[in-house]
């Protein structure tokens, strides 16, 4: 399709040759790169570049889109989401969409189907270990090129553990092929949403038609939720392996890995349908914004997508095996597959630390305040940004860091730790991790001599760990020992922590998730084992310098309804656990107070995580529980320090609340999304929150507004339960942005904001 009159020449600098389609939100051009290479530049219309809530949104799917990008995807090449008329570049796909080929030839059968099969559970699987949940699989979304089907356009997609931006009264999505959970309760839609969107795609492509068709999109939509689903024309093999796909509840289900192993099982020639097929337009598969739920919290649309192969692709999606709520976090590849990156909710940490009421104390993932005593500045100092390559460059993501004089430590996003000059940013050595990065897992901890980090196993790698706890010499950046760990700690904590650093040693979770193991950080000498209680998980919580077990019933983390969980005191000479105190669940650990750990209630309405309506203090000697309810119930991501509990929400509004008393204190808009925190300053009264785009928003004790800071990544908006970015060391502020971008300045100068 040639250019229009008021098209613009060109985008970024791309030279635009041609229009590839139009839809609600924006517009996909031909253009071409400098080397010559055809990409896809969809360009936002303007009156949505004017909606800041559209901006935040737009920044989500750039920021999904780099992440996502890979085999299954189109890689995400340029994007300017602050710019007046915001775009996104990526490379162009050849080919047609799924729509397209049915609606010109018919169903496909045989070994074509189940290669398409094959080939979306493959792209689905990936999305899902990127962290993204993509909410609108159809058959325009999906492009089959010469290399197989790529899946496209993640302009409503979201981070596995993200809230998401508002839109009063609608659902948006095409009811045919949504799920039911995201007619009803779209906020707790999460990856297994997408495995049954799949499913109605692969009865599409099988039949010509879905599985829950009606004449308009309400019927469809009634269809979805309450009546089974039309499966007559399916080929037998196939439709045993969709039919599950197509529960009610997600719970029942398999994942995209268990998908995928069905899949491969099923004969190579899959023959056709075992009736005639239905016209293909009888599926409606234009994107609706039908008033089909009151439901405030409803995602608004994404850009429309043109009925063309060159859709751009966005954020990957969290693996399969990912609950809401409280569910357990599988965060390993069954069968076929070595080692799934799961994190799913927990953004956030267990070692809690950070809210030690005297400011000290805690792990570079919990970016505590760290500074020491000594100069304000590391001589020489002056701002600077880095990007820290990791072991998968194609899947950037976040660090956490902690100082120690001038070295500063970081680790997470496909980097073991690495070792940076805090004076000047230049790196003194890196310690890469080749697997798929798993949000919320971040560094383990520093000590005197040794820094300890999660390494995870290479996609389809049969013989390393799917997980492992790493110790590396500080000075020397050589690797000490290393060990298997488990990965299901978030499942009971709604943190993501399975490992954590108590002075010189480290206490870690086997691999079997079974008992905790601690060992001796630099020499890894095994001190004790010390196996879960009966019929229990259990994950570690520091507070301070004492270790606590908390513990939840393996059947409830089963039926992902955690309630009773408890908590023990760790011996740390002998690993013994003390008596099980009952608290208040589902909890969630954030800090301490005076010594006394402080956990927040969790309120759930289904699956679905509100917010926090309650806090809890457990005494450090009496080991009594004390509880008391919140004024009403805050959304957003808790975090602690000196003393007082902090939830920011997804649009940047602070509330500090008494964690004796649950009273709030005071609340403050900042109007940076996504803000995690807090982190103290070194003696200047600052309070520190930072996003995934690197914004900072500084306020002072009391809630008084000091400065905010300009994006400076890419970075998810609205994400929920990430620990803090910031570190701070005498008046240097730390933060660690999304693709692995670390940057410091001195807190007396902050970047200036315009």
């Amino acid at each position: 399709m040639s250019l229009r009159g008021g098209d613009p020449g060109e985008i970024g600098g791309y030279p635009l040759e041609a229009r590839l389609g139009s839809g609600g939100m924006g517009t996909v051009f031909l253009a071409r790169s400098a080397s010559g290479r055809p990409v896809a530049i969809k360009l936002i219309h303007q009156q949505f570049a004017d909606d800041e809530e559209f901006r935040i949104r737009f920044r989500q799917e750039v920021a999904a889109a780099r992440r996502v990008s890979g085999a299954f995807t189109a890689a995400v090449i340029d994007a300017d989401p602050e710019a007046e008329h915001p775009w996104m570049a990526t490379a162009f796909i050849e080919g047609h969409t799924l729509a397209q080929r049915i609606a010109k030839q018919g169903p496909i059968g045989g070994a074509e189907l189940r290669r398409l099969a094959i080939g979306l559970t493959e792209a689905l699987r990936d999305i899902h270990r990127a962290g993204v949940v993509h909410r609108d699989l159809k058959p325009s979304n999906v492009v089959l090129s010469p290399e197989g089907p790529r899946v496209i356009d993640f302009g409503i997609s979201r981070a596995a553990d993200q809230q998401t931006l508002t839109m009063t009264g609608r659902v948006i999505g095409t009811p045919p092929f949504m799920s039911p959970e995201q007619l009803q309760t779209p906020r707790g839609v999460g990856p297994r949403s997408d495995v049954f969107s799949l499913a109605t795609l692969l009865v599409y492509a099988a039949t010509g038609q879905g599985p829950f068709d009606a004449d308009s999109p309400y019927m469809t939509a009634y269809q979805v939720v309450h009546e089974p689903p039309s499966l007559g024309e399916v080929p037998d093999k196939l439709r045993q392996v969709v039919e599950p796909c197509l529960a009610k509840d997600p719970g029942d289900r398999p994942s995209a890995d268990e998908l995928l192993v069905r899949l491969r099982d099923l004969p190579s020639d899959l023959g056709g349908a075992t009736g005639p097929a239905a016209s293909p337009r009888c599926t409606r598969e234009t994107d609706t914004q039908h008033h089909l739920s009151t439901d405030d919290d409803t995602p608004a649309p994404g850009a429309a997508s043109p009925s063309t192969a060159t859709q751009d692709p966005s954020t990957p999606t969290q693996d399969t095996g990912t609950f809401f709520g409280r569910r357990l976090r599988r965060r390993w590849r069954p069968a076929l597959a070595a080692a799934v990156a799961v994190a799913a909710i927990g953004g956030g940490v267990a070692v809690v630390r950070a809210g030690d009421s005297d400011g000290s104390g805690g792990s570079g993932g919990e970016g505590r305040d760290i500074a020491a005593a000594g100069a304000r500045l590391p001589g020489g100092f002056q701002p600077w940004r880095k990007t820290v390559p990791g072991g998968r460059a194609d899947i950037p993501d976040e660090l956490r860091c902690e100082a120690r004089d001038d070295a500063l430590f970081c680790g997470g996003g496909g980097v073991v730790a690495t070792r940076i000059r805090l004076s000047d940013g230049s790196r003194v050595w890196t310690e890469k991790s080749p697997g798929v990065p798993m949000q919320g897992m971040h560094m383990v901890g520093v000590t005197d001599d040794t820094v300890l980090g999660y390494r995870l196993a290479a996609q389809d790698d049969p013989v390393n760990p799917a997980t492992e706890v790493v110790a590396i010499d500080a000075d020397s950046g050589d690797e000490l020992w290393s060990t298997p760990s488990g990965a299901q700690s978030t499942a009971v904590t709604n943190r993501t922590q399975d490992a954590v650093v108590v002075d010189s040693t480290v206490v870690t979770v086997d691999a079997s998730n079974n008992r905790f193991e601690a060992r001796r950080a630099h020499s890894g000498k095994v001190a004790w084992k010390q196996p879960f209680p009966a019929g229990k998980q259990c994950a570690p919580v520091l507070a301070g310098t004492r270790l606590y077990a908390m513990c939840a019933p393996r059947s409830e983390l089963a039926a992902t309804d955690v309630r009773h969980q408890d908590l023990h005191v760790v011996d740390l000479a002998s690993g013994s656990l003390g008596k099980a105190v009952p608290v208040r669940g589902p909890a969630v650990p954030v800090g301490t107070a005076g010594g006394s750990l402080v956990l927040l209630h969790e309120r759930h309405e289904g699956p679905e995580l509100v917010g926090y309506d309650g806090v809890m203090r457990v005494d450090r000697n009496s080991h009594e529980v004390t509880y008391s309810r919140l004024p009403k119930t805050f959304g957003g991501t808790p975090g602690m320090t000196d003393g007082t509990v902090f939830v920011t929400g997804q649009t940047g509004l602070v509330t500090a609340l008494d964690p004796a008393t649950g009273r709030k204190k005071w609340s403050r808009q900042t109007g940076v999304e996504g803000l995690s925190g807090p982190v103290s300053g070194d003696g200047d009264g600052m309070l520190y929150f930072s996003s995934a785009s690197g914004r900072v928003a500084a306020l002072s004790r009391k809630g008084e507004p000091r400065w905010t800071t300009n994006p400076r990544a890419e970075g998810l908006a609205g994400e929920v339960n990430a620990s803090p970015r910031v570190a701070v060391k005498g008046s240097v502020v730390v933060v660690a942005a999304a693709e692995n971008t670390v940057f410091a300045f001195d807190a007396t100068k902050p970047p200036k904001s315009g």
